[in-house]
């Protein structure tokens, strides 16, 4: 077992497929010798070669249009957007071809769409987007949000064997801030099941990506007034993990959603009507949320910390929660 950060569990994970299937490629901006703009794919050019590594012009619509005709010739393309604010430039691509494909004409399309999303790093408005939504609305997709480096890793290479086109959103403030110590053995995480990472009883915190470690930190805090609260990490939107949502709701009878995602129209809304749909019975109090606000990200520091949710809004939320 060794101490990796989640930047370096996503380069393993890339290592690792490269070297067990060679249908697998990187492709994007940067990526072969400078190494990527976060140094992700640090090495893969010495090891893999321009044939596998491929750099790209600075058009996101070029980079996701090559990596679908490869995968439809039987490769497994891996896209990296240099930061995945700039998906919007192929919407079009994604949503009305990519995820389209398999429905109108049985096709896969083995390939993922990897980037760094979100804020804290003070990258203002176009480079610390969280677009998960625009996609968990398109059938057709899956969208991976992993919060931590094994999961990161696990699910990056359950991602290059699925057959359909996967999101795989990579939150920046995580690369070099979280460590975990990994498994010497290979390992993969299934997609689409979400994993409790504390127990509780008085209420439930979902959460995924770079939120899950507020919520971590919250609850433990709120153990000292005595509020038990269970933390469930959803790691994947699409497909979303119904079932261990409705299993932790029925033992603590009160839901608290957070997500870094601006707040309407996030996930917390389409949870909250699964819950209103499925288990209302179970409900003890009113589902809450705790989320970005409906802005741009802010430049100023100041403005972005007022922007964004954290430890604290977490802990008044589920505090004023439990006591309702």
């Amino acid at each position: 077992m060794a101490e990796t950060t989640y930047l370096e569990a996503i380069r393993q994970a890339l290592f690792e497929e490269m070297d067990r299937d060679p249908a697998v490629l990187l492709m994007g901006e940067d990526v072969s010798v400078y190494g990527g703009a976060f140094k992700v794919s640090a090495g893969l050019l010495e090891r893999f070669g321009w044939e596998r590594v491929i750099d790209t012009p600075i058009s996101e619509t070029a980079i996701v249009g090559a990596a679908v005709g490869m995968g439809f010739t039987g490769l497994r393309p891996v896209a990296e957007l240099q930061f995945i604010d700039f998906i919007a430039c192929c919407f079009n691509q994604v949503t009305n071809f990519v995820a389209k494909s398999h429905y109108l004409w049985g096709a896969p399309v083995p390939i993922v769409l990897r980037g760094p999303c979100g804020g804290g790093v003070h990258g203002g408005p176009f480079h610390s987007a969280n677009p998960e939504m625009y996609f968990v609305h398109t059938p057709g997709l899956k969208v991976v949000c992993p919060a931590t480096p094994y999961d990161a890793k696990g699910l990056l290479k359950s991602a290059i064997r699925d057959n359909n086109p996967v999101l795989f959103l990579e939150h920046k403030f995580l690369y070099r801030r979280i460590k975990e110590e990994l498994p010497e053995a290979e390992y993969t995480v299934p997609i689409g099941k979400a994993v409790v990472k504390r127990e509780g009883r008085d209420l439930t915190i979902l959460s995924y990506a770079a939120m899950l470690h507020n919520s971590l930190e919250a609850a433990a805090q709120l153990e000292k007034e005595g509020i038990s609260t269970e933390v469930i990490d959803l790691r994947t939107l699409l497909p979303l993990d119904r079932e261990t949502i409705l299993k932790s709701l029925a033992r603590t009878n009160k839901l608290l959603v957070v997500h870094e995602d601006t707040r309407t129209g996030g996930i917390a809304a389409e949870i909250a009507a699964i819950v209103t749909e499925s288990a209302f019975e179970d409900l003890d109090g009113p589902i809450r949320r705790v989320t970005s606000l409906d802005t741009p990200v802010p430049y100023a520091p100041t403005l972005e910390n007022y922007f964004l949710p954290n430890t604290e809004k977490i802990v008044a939320a589920a505090r004023d929660l439990a006591l309702y």
